[in-house]
């Protein structure tokens, strides 16, 4: 009895259970309160059943933060590692399964495992849906949808830091560097709250410049604004069911290449970039990287569409293949075209890029372009090894030495990211779905591109399609993608739960 009493005691340090409820009541309230711009609009636009249903969403939101605020008196507020990964993913979970009663109690009229899959969608900015695509959704929902891709584009945890400096800890920092996505994590500021103030305040201002950019072209006000939402942070949702062809003209497809394209860059870089100029991006070479492989898939898209049956005129050719190419590459899943039209060797250009993502420390999905550069480099090495055996060549990125363990992590993350889409792929085979159809869809969730089967050519069908219990696990493989995978399968792991 002494000796279970003792156990009991030290389970209850390893992780404080206490303070990580009181931590989520808080994020809670937070989420709260950016529903409350949905259900304004959805007030503006006399869309009752929505505000109904974005009204309990709010209600439930703030009860149950409320709750867990006032109802634990955690005995110490320190927050170590192990809390940190815990509560990322708790996280990212909760306000999923809070954002997912507007699409259940509105108008879409979802099931539990179609909204869950849309909300969590949303918040892993993915971008994938399970919505009828003929459907025109309601301005509450289609807000929320492109609300909630924003929030999780820059990150859940990253903005409480940014807005609660209690959390310059070894626990703060660990859920840091577990969300933010890279093979390291650049701290603009020594303390982890300032850092996520310049992240965010960057984020914020690109945000605002490409709404009022998009105002001034062929879109409405509410629809600048969603998609400069969706574009920021990479995730790809409309308020057209026909995405970005309804607004088939250059400037709109410019503009949003532009931005993109610095969703897919590194923020730290980028902020370096506005205080020190255009020198830091220069001699950043997985920036370079980044732009030479843009470039050069583009001239590939052009080269097919050129030779191909595909029909275009010389404005199409001049900017539909760079923009697909930055869509893609960046996660966010824009589409100007039934990519299938554009040829195979297309397709399997788009499947590389939707594996490669683009730079770390961004809001696109992928592997990220860093991860693939050290993995090239470290072959290379490998190869000339093999021939001058007592040679020793590390690893150099920008005049630096990748450390030996970073490398073996960067290795451990592409071998567990293949992985996991082969257990989705072979999965979603098991419960029914096709295998071309089940491997695409596990590769776009895991990679949070979001693009369905159907605009690749590779099905008939759209992720509604899906089984509920594939939907549940294409939810986890989303999770997991935007976490960078090891944040979640280190909890399934029985030494988290054991002191060491």
């Amino acid at each position: 009895m002494h000796y279970t009493v003792i156990r009991r005691k030290s389970a209850q340090r390893l992780i404080n259970f206490h303070m990580q409820l009181r931590v989520i009541g808080l994020l809670l309230l937070i989420e709260a309160a950016f529903m409350i711009a949905p259900l304004i609009v959805g007030w503006y636009y006399g869309e009752l059943t929505d505000i109904k249903a974005m009204g309990m969403a709010v209600s439930m939101t703030l009860i149950v933060g409320l709750l867990l605020i006032f109802g634990q008196k955690p005995t110490s507020s320190h927050m170590g590692k192990r809390d940190g990964f815990l509560l990322t993913a708790l996280v990212w979970i909760v306000f999923s399964l809070f954002g997912m009663v507007p699409f259940i109690a509105g108008t879409s009229h979802l099931s539990v495992s179609d909204a869950f899959f849309e909300a969590m969608s949303g918040f892993t900015t993915t971008g994938a849906t399970v919505i009828d695509p003929s459907l025109t959704h309601s301005h509450t929902l289609n807000l929320w949808r492109c609300l909630s891709q924003w929030i999780g584009g820059m990150g859940i945890i990253l903005f409480t830091l940014a807005l609660l400096p209690m959390f310059n800890s070894a626990g703060g920092v660990q859920m840091f560097n577990a969300e933010v996505t890279g093979i390291t994590h650049d701290r603009l500021r020594p303390r982890v709250s300032s850092t996520a103030k310049q992240l965010w305040l960057i984020y914020i201002l690109l945000t605002l410049i490409l709404a009022f950019l998009l105002y001034l072209g062929p879109m409405s006000m509410f629809e600048s604004i969603c998609h400069a939402l969706s574009t920021m942070s990479t995730g790809g949702f409309s308020t057209s069911p026909a995405s970005i062809s309804d607004w088939n003209t250059p400037y709109v497809k410019i503009t949003l290449t532009i931005f993109m394209f610095i969703g897919g860059m590194n923020f730290a870089l980028l902020y370096r970039a506005c205080t020190q100029g255009p020198r830091a991006l220069a001699s950043n070479h997985i920036f370079k990287c980044y732009l030479r492989v843009i470039l050069t898939v583009t001239v590939i898209f052009i080269i097919c569409l050129i030779f191909g049956s595909h029909e275009s005129s010389l404005l199409t050719l001049a900017i539909d293949p760079l923009f697909q190419t930055v869509s893609v590459i960046t996660s966010t899943g824009y589409t100007v075209d039934n990519l299938s039209s554009w040829g195979f060797l297309v397709i399997a250009v788009i499947l590389l890029l939707m594996f490669t993502g683009g730079c770390a420390g961004s809001t696109s999905g992928g592997a990220k372009l860093d991860r693939i550069i050290v993995l090239g480099k470290l072959l290379k090495s490998e190869l000339y090894r093999c021939t001058h055996p007592n040679t020793i060549r590390p690893v150099v990125i920008d005049r630096k030495v990748v450390p030996s363990a970073l490398v073996v992590k960067v290795a451990s993350f592409l071998c567990l990211f293949v992985l996991l889409i082969v257990f989705g792929g072979i999965s979603l085979a098991a419960m029914g779905v096709s295998v071309p159809e089940a491997f695409f869809s596990a590769l776009s969730c895991v990679g949070n591109t979001g693009l369905d089967s159907g605009v690749a050519g590779i099905g008939e069908t759209d992720f509604s399609i899906i089984p509920d219990a594939g939907k549940w696990l294409l939810s986890l493989l989303m999770l997991t993608g935007r976490l960078e995978i090891f944040t979640v399968l280190i909890l399934f792991m029985p030494s988290f739960w054991q002191r060491s």
